[in-house]
């Protein structure tokens, strides 16, 4: 058998390694309100209370799905983050945390995290799994992934 070797075949195995993926700059939503949170079912042991702000999904021509997630805890606390995920990798990370008189503060910690099914705090895996990236693959566009929110999952989903 025969190896084949050419010029060509050089340049295409240079060309297609040096398109390393490249995160686009980001830019902070608007905080979240009320009217706009979409509640997302995580577990039955979840004992807070999930939301995504339906105005603040993006995807982006990175690949990363970006939202505005809401907890609320039984006690009264409110979480609020704009995070990002990759579904490729399937990765997430924090952008910024919201503060109560709605402005963001930068993450100290933006790296990318491997998002992890576990039993508690599954609530990144129920965004990857049944909402954001059926199948392994990123939501083609803002529309899907809030028909998969109001859906109560996204419909490529196996259940």
């Amino acid at each position: 058998m025969a190896i084949l070797s050419s010029p060509l075949l050089a340049d295409f195995d240079e060309d297609y390694e040096s398109k390393r993926w490249q995160e686009v700059e980001v830019q902070l939503p608007a905080p979240p309100r009320q009217d706009r949170l979409l509640p997302f079912y995580v577990s039955a042991v979840a004992e807070n209370r999930f939301y995504v702000d339906a105005s603040s999904l993006s995807v982006g021509s990175d690949g990363v799905v970006r939202y505005v997630l809401v907890i609320l805890t039984p006690q009264g606390g409110r979480n609020v983050s704009y995070e990002g995920m990759r579904c490729e990798t399937r990765e997430r990370r924090i952008y910024a945390s919201g503060r109560a008189d709605g402005s963001w503060s930068k993450s100290r910690n933006n790296d990318w995290v491997r998002i992890a099914d576990q039993l508690v705090n599954r609530h990144h895996a129920a965004l990857y799994l049944e909402y954001f990236c059926p199948i392994g693959i990123a939501v083609r566009s803002p529309e899907e992934a809030r028909d998969a929110l109001l859906r109560g999952g996204h419909p490529d989903v196996r259940r």
